[in-house]
């Protein structure tokens, strides 16, 4: 079984905000991140994922989704190499 580790951005009011998970079921845990049924934090948004590694095993996906969460440079950088690469259309966040 393959566990995700995802990074999913949201824009409002000029103010972008990040949101760092796992899960083994990538495009259920969107659906419910968007239709307010996720976590109480990303109720009320509409989400896009900027960042997604799968792992082997559910230890190492905690392992990875908790360094994440921790390191906000990481974060920055990826958001802005998601920017940059996908020519990141922030109307349709």
């Amino acid at each position: 079984m393959m566990y995700y580790v995802y990074l999913i951005l949201s824009k409002k009011l000029d103010k972008y905000r990040s949101y760092v998970g796992y899960t083994k079921n990538i495009s259920n845990r969107l659906y419910l991140h968007n239709n307010s049924k996720g976590a109480k934090f990303t109720k009320g948004r509409k989400w896009k994922i900027v960042y997604l590694k799968k792992y082997k095993s559910k230890i190492m996906a905690m392992k990875e989704e908790y360094k994440l969460k921790k390191n906000y440079k990481l974060r920055k950088e990826l958001i802005s190499q998601y920017k940059e690469n996908e020519n990141f259309n922030t109307a349709s966040l």
